[in-house]
């Protein structure tokens, strides 16, 4: 997958992309990442890419040309990319999101800054997404976990192929609870199903706790989780109509 970003601030990315997974991502071929400084395409000695906004009003908006200007020389060589604007307007983020991302050849991630952008920009959008419901200082924050949640979704990048399914919210279900060693550690004990070497009584048990640990602290997620009638049903058993 290639994954371009643009912005004011491309050096925001160096430190997120040279590391951990991002990094592995890049080495195995995977992921192509190149972040473009939206500066290069301004015509005037400051390098302007914002102005004052019409109507009056605090701080500063981006402007439109130098966005579609660079938007036409990013996509003039090869497919065109499905392009992501970061938003408080747009669809808010999810995992199902990021597997529908994952499946795009290219993304382009177009980052705010300052009191927002132009709204003529917005023309050049596939998909405007939010992170939730409060502002950050600029896009380039947003987009490092969209692309972050995407990308470790591409074939390759985790060394465990099996690890991705077992995350919080692939099925819908918050990840059941995980130990390590020690076995015992301050009077708190490692269950002992996952001592027991029962790899069939192990899976039912994550099972069963993915499940109670989603209706207990996400129980919104259930109106959409993969869970079974029998699954709903104990549930019921254990908080009623609150559900």
């Amino acid at each position: 997958m290639k994954i371009e970003t643009l912005s004011t601030f491309p050096r925001m990315y160096d430190s997120v992309m040279g590391e951990s997974i991002m990094k592995r991502a890049q080495a195995c071929g995977a992921l192509d990442f190149h972040a473009y400084d939206l500066r290069d395409w301004t015509h005037d000695r400051h390098r302007t890419t914002d102005d004052d906004p019409y109507g009056g009003g605090q701080g500063l908006v981006m402007k439109c040309e130098p966005i579609f200007e660079a938007y036409d020389d990013i996509s003039a060589s090869g497919p065109a990319p499905y392009t992501v604007f970061l938003t408080p307007c747009g669809e808010p983020f999810d995992q199902g999101m990021a597997t529908e991302l994952s499946s795009q050849e290219r993304l382009l991630f177009i980052c705010g800054h300052y009191e927002g952008i132009d709204e003529r920009v917005y023309a050049l959008a596939d998909r405007c997404i939010s992170l939730g419901d409060y502002v950050l200082t600029s896009g380039e924050l947003a987009s490092m976990v969209v692309i972050d949640a995407v990308v470790r979704l591409l074939d390759g990048v985790l060394g465990d192929e099996g690890s991705a399914i077992d995350e919080s919210f692939y099925d819908g279900l918050l990840e059941y609870p995980q130990y390590t060693r020690p076995a015992s550690y301050r009077g708190m004990e490692v269950p002992e199903v996952l001592l027991s070497g029962n790899h069939a009584k192990i899976a039912a048990w994550r099972r069963a706790q993915a499940v109670e640990r989603t209706a207990r602290l996400r129980p919104d997620l259930l109106k959409s989780a993969n869970i079974t009638e029998d699954e709903r049903a104990f549930l019921l058993s254990l908080h009623g109509d609150t559900l």
